[in-house]
């Protein structure tokens, strides 16, 4: 399991606590693991063919990978952890589903040991869906194309990710919003959501968003970092138009894109990609794929 986002949390509060000069003793929690246990979760369709479902995924610390595939299932796959704290509880409330992550209860600082494992492998069904996920310090894998997303919503903390749409979206999607923290993340075949809104927030880190696919339709996006590395990529052809606000220190442009003191447009044809960006420093790269 990734745990060096959780290790970095921990010597940073350690830094400033000696910073302030105290001197006292720091409760310990160990966690114990035990033999790895892999538990089958499966959650058919809806009865109601016409009916959205609202899922949501509330996971911690570890790996979480998704994909389609799960024909006559919403969600299908498997839990696999080694903490018993980390038993996945699973809750259906008629169109409302539920899959989160047990907690420890930590006094203090946690021992990490680097045998403890937490790991989700999770299909989708082409179900229509609302899917929110909201995690921790983890490591995530999540192909997103093919499915019948009405709404995407992703918050995680410091992670590693990446999201991809290899294949178009069956439905339009109203709005897809990710909100992070100091993190590593990627997000490719981005015009395959269909979207029409989207929205990315984040603190520093290094991070892709990639709008390659076919663009259907126009769409709005509004992009708020902090001192990151940011990288921007259109499909050749795609027609695209960025604002720039902020303390931008470096602005990397590629040759097909065209600048205008503050706006920089990519020649294209059909619907537009209006995108805004506020960084607060750091560096910006346009790219055409």
């Amino acid at each position: 399991m990734n745990r060096k986002f959780i290790l970095l949390i921990i010597l940073v509060m350690a830094l400033t606590t000696l910073a302030c000069g105290f001197n006292f003793q720091i409760p310990i929690t160990t966690i114990d693991t035990g033999p790895t246990v892999t538990e089958e979760i499966s959650i058919p369709s809806l009865d109601d063919p016409n009916a959205i479902a609202d899922v949501e995924l509330a996971f911690g610390a570890g790996e979480l990978n998704l994909s389609p595939g799960a024909e006559g299932y919403i969600i299908s796959g498997t839990a696999s952890y080694n903490v018993n704290d980390f038993k996945p509880e699973v809750s259906i409330k008629g169109d409302k589903i539920s899959i989160s992550q047990g907690e420890i209860e930590v006094e203090g600082f946690p021992a990490f040991i680097d045998d403890i494992k937490n790991e989700w492998n999770l299909t989708f069904g082409d179900d229509a869906m609302q899917l929110r996920i909201i995690a921790g310090a983890y490591a995530g894998e999540m192909e997103l194309g093919g499915l019948s997303l009405y709404k995407l919503h992703i918050t995680d903390g410091a992670a590693k990710n990446e999201v991809s749409f290899s294949e178009p979206n069956l439905v339009e999607m109203d709005e897809l919003t990710y909100e992070t923290g100091a993190s590593s993340v990627a997000l490719t075949g981005l015009s395959n959501a269909n979207f029409g809104q989207m929205t990315f927030k984040s603190g520093a880190g290094d991070y892709t968003l990639d709008f390659t696919g076919e663009l259907l339709r126009d769409a709005d996006i509004e992009i708020s970092t902090g001192f990151s590395n940011l990288v921007i990529a259109v499909a050749e052809g795609t027609s695209a138009h960025i604002s720039l606000e902020g303390a931008l220190s470096n602005v990397e442009v590629g040759d097909d894109w065209e600048i205008s003191g503050g706006e920089y447009f990519h020649p294209g044809k059909g619907p537009i990609l209006n995108i805004t960006v506020d960084i607060g420093a750091g560096n910006l790269e346009l790219r055409t794929r």
